[in-house]
């Protein structure tokens, strides 16, 4: 028999010491369901239930986290066996993509991993809603991020400002990219935050507010970096600000709508999000603050006529969130109870009724240099 050579012995060697933290978490999993399955019992995972019931708001670090409540997900169950082939497929294609270090869109892995089972007519997969949930309830499970099981989502968001960032072998200044700034991709992990001369980070809602103020020059003569969410913030854009914050020591400012939902979207930026309160580590900014808008503006600014009507689904919402622990603050308590009351909502565009040139020349630069902020 031919002898091994001390060369393929060390890379062999090599080999087993590179296998990630992500990979032995994937296969341990799938070993514990067959040593059941050997044992003769039936097959299940345990998994940290989702939901408002199971997150919890730690006054100490002022963030959302997940409670100990779990739930038995089990093969022989009925109710649950859709979802138990559902969780191995998912786990199976993932430790694959780590395996062969290959990355996926979670759309890909959505038509990757669907098709009928067997002769039957029933599918493995009917919407992408159903193999995001799984995905989450692995990032549960296991402890992990999806970026590090190599799934990612369609980049949402940009960041304009004097920034320096190294993304794959090219380094760059975000501020020199054209208006259209740097589109943040899903999975910023491994990219690099090099030099930064900003004072600060404004978040903004609306990429058409965003587009505002960079043709006004807001960032370049308030020495700031604009980050645009375009909505609900996206993981990407959340870890970013989390980095921003942690790595570079920059105050996070929050701009948003003023109803119920662009509340929320500073709020989940500053604790974290119910459904994500697992994640409440990486993704938050504790000390993040509110810059507007608020009801007080639609006096202050004279904006009555510019105002929308709650819907039925605002009020609701209000109602919602009046009784979120991280919304007791007196402050929040007032803008909420004022919104109820008065029956509207103010957006962010509603500015331009001053001038073009309102929100960038007076309302935010006034408001940030008084820090008439909510906490």
């Amino acid at each position: 028999m031919r002898k091994k050579s001390p060369n393929r012995k060390r890379a062999r060697k090599r080999k087993v010491r590179n296998i990630s933290e992500t990979d032995r978490k994937l296969v341990k999993m799938a070993q514990d369901v067959l040593r059941q399955i050997e044992k003769g019992h039936p097959p299940s995972v345990e998994i940290p239930q989702r939901g408002l019931s199971n997150v919890i708001f730690d006054d100490d670090s002022r963030i959302l986290k997940m409670g100990d409540k779990t739930s038995k997900r089990s093969f022989l169950n009925i109710a649950h066996t859709r979802k138990f082939m559902q969780t191995m497929l998912v786990a199976s294609y993932a430790q694959k993509l780590v395996k062969d270090d290959k990355h996926a869109g979670i759309r890909e892995l959505y038509y990757a991993l669907k098709h009928s089972v067997g002769s039957s007519k029933e599918n493995t997969f009917e919407e992408q809603g159903e193999s995001n949930i799984i995905i989450e309830d692995l990032e549960r499970m296991l402890d992990l991020l999806r970026e590090q099981m190599n799934l990612t989502a369609d980049r949402r968001g940009f960041i304009y400002g004097d920034i320096e960032i190294f993304d794959s072998g090219d380094r760059f200044n975000a501020s020199k990219l054209g208006r259209g700034g740097w589109a943040v991709p899903g999975n910023i992990e491994d990219i690099k935050l090099k030099k930064s001369n900003v004072d600060y980070v404004l978040v903004v809602e609306t990429a058409a507010m965003s587009d505002r103020l960079i043709e006004e020059k807001f960032p370049k003569d308030n020495n700031c970096l604009l980050v645009a969410c375009q909505g609900q913030a996206p993981r990407g854009i959340r870890r970013l600000l989390s980095r921003l914050h942690l790595e570079m020591d920059l105050p996070v400012v929050v701009f948003t709508d003023g109803d119920p939902y662009g509340w929320y979207i500073y709020s989940t930026i500053k604790q974290g999000s119910i459904n994500l309160a697992y994640l409440s580590n990486t993704l938050s900014v504790p000390k993040a603050k509110f810059v507007g808008m608020t009801m007080d503006d639609i006096e202050t600014y004279d904006l009555k006529g510019v105002t929308e009507k709650l819907k039925d689904l605002d009020k609701k919402r209000i109602e919602e969130e009046l009784k979120y622990p991280w919304f007791q603050n007196r402050k929040w308590q007032k803008q909420l109870q004022k919104c109820k009351k008065m029956g509207v909502r103010i957006e962010q565009q509603a500015l331009a009724n001053k001038s073009l040139e309102f929100v960038a020349k007076e309302y935010l630069p006034e408001k940030i240099e008084n820090k008439n902020f909510l906490p």
